[in-house]
């Protein structure tokens, strides 16, 4: 990060919009936090400046005693503070004015801008938290569903800390046995093989389970981009209506009404998903709706699930069979709308897909049953999992594939019967990659590269 722990920090802890928000804050953490709070702050009466404590007061500007705002200040000194250091911060009037001014102040009383993410990181190198639960605050503040949310708090509270730390122990016994045969074979028993070989194997079985949660992890955090296609008029935008329940698209007997493509965000099974209601895909020479129907094929490219929207009345036509070969390498489910109007009509040539669902959009039908066909099309029930507690992100799956992979030429090593040395090699490998996990092993250029991504104030 480029910085020392020595110095103070300040920055607005609190999204601020103008006119908007009832309550800003500023927070401020290092040596100098409190002295700030002493240079800055005026408790009126025998308020107790004392550690968990909340003054009530105004903050005035120090050479011209100008009060800046009413506001509160709240006392958290070290290490009971979320960084370990002194941490104050002023809880200001909402909107922009203010907390501005408060954050200008404390930099002029020497305290400077703080980094993204400069708060967590404190917290973790002062080690009040290991990186899986500085992480877990990133993942639970940009949390997009309740799932996710949970995820990220069962972090916080250690859900993937415990196991990693387990396994790293269980390597860390097994480097000291081997290591002391090595060094003292003739003062020790032999080493019984069958039960080491055995308890690396429990391990490996639990390094497997916890990485298959990679990709669950990945789909909690970033959600599953759908979009919707299909020729003109054939009820898309009353898909998305229904499905949002809102009138996000305009509905019209006539074709080609949607020249641009709409976004809803729902969550589904505890998943975030962005629906895309794009353009009918169709030629024409109306030159806003090609522009509509250029993007319409892009957003269908880059999605992870496509709905290919047919009008059931009309059944299954060449334009559907071109659209279908410009969408059908995506993942592709077949929506059969406006089967109230063609009840008992069968539709034949139909093409692969995931799955055929029917719905009457208009009417509010079916979305039950392409809510579930979404959930099923996700690989091994994903989406349906019940224990979501435990979902790791990318670094850690790297570091675990490390790990895993480690553990296996371990048991390759000993099922060879090769010499001891060769154990402790890849069981010091597990160890490293473990403990990057935690982050008790890691460099400061991945540190920049987690901490970066937070916002300001974190």
């Amino acid at each position: 990060m480029g910085q020392g722990l020595g110095d103070t920090i300040a920055a607005i802890a609190t999204a601020i919009v103008p006119e908007q928000g009832s309550v800003g804050i500023v927070r401020v953490s290092g040596n100098q936090a409190l002295a700030i709070a002493r240079s800055l702050f005026y408790a009126p009466g025998q308020q107790t400046w004392e550690s968990h404590r909340i003054l009530y007061g105004y903050i005035r500007q120090p050479q011209t005693q100008q009060v800046i705002d009413e506001a509160l200040l709240l006392l958290m000194l070290a290490p009971r503070s979320y960084t370990r250091e002194d941490v104050v911060e002023f809880h200001c009037h909402g909107g922009m004015m203010a907390v501005q001014q408060v954050l200008q102040s404390c930099l002029e009383q020497g305290a400077r801008l703080a980094q993204p993410g400069e708060f967590t990181l404190r917290a973790f190198l002062n080690g009040r938290l290991d990186l899986t639960q500085a992480e877990s605050i990133a993942d639970l503040v940009g949390a997009r569903s309740p799932q996710a949310a949970a995820t990220a708090l069962a972090a916080l509270r250690g859900k993937l800390a415990e196991p990693i730390r387990e396994l790293r122990g269980v390597c860390l016994d097994t480097l000291a046995e081997v290591e002391a045969r090595i060094d003292f074979e003739e003062d020790l028993p032999p080493l019984n093989e069958v039960e080491i070989a055995a308890q690396l194997q429990r391990a490996l079985e639990q390094v497997n389970q916890i990485l298959a949660s990679a990709q669950r992890g990945e789909l909690l955090r970033t959600g599953l981009k759908v979009a919707i296609v299909g020729r003109p008029n054939v009820g898309k935008s009353s898909l998305l209506n229904a499905w949002s329940q809102t009138d996000r698209a305009i509905v019209t007997d006539l074709p080609g009404t949607t020249r641009d493509v709409v976004e809803s965000s729902l969550v589904v099974g505890g998943v975030p998903i962005q629906v895309l209601d794009t353009a009918g895909i169709r030629e024409t020479q109306d030159r806003v709706e090609q522009i509509g129907v250029e993007r319409s094929r892009l957003v269908a490219q880059e999605a992870d699930l496509v709905l290919l929207t047919i009008d059931a009345a009309v059944g299954w036509t060449n334009d559907d069979e071109a659209i279908y070969h410009q969408v059908k390498q995506r993942p592709l489910i077949l929506v059969l709308n406006k089967v109230d109007l063609a009840p008992a009509k069968t539709i034949a040539n139909l093409p692969e897909a995931i799955a055929v669902v029917k719905t009457a959009a208009a009417r509010n039908q079916g979305i039950e049953a392409l809510e579930a066909a979404i959930l099923t099309s996700v690989s091994d029930g994903l989406l349906q999992a019940s224990n979501l507690d435990l979902a790791i992100n990318q670094r850690q799956a790297a570091a675990l594939t490390r790990t895993r992979l480690a553990l296996e030429q371990v048991a390759g090593t000993i099922a060879q019967r090769l010499p001891l040395d060769f154990w402790t090699i890849d069981l010091r490998a597990a160890i490293q990659a473990l403990g990057e996990v935690l982050g008790e092993d890691v460099t400061e250029s991945v540190l920049d590269k987690i901490f970066s991504r937070f916002c300001i104030g974190k």
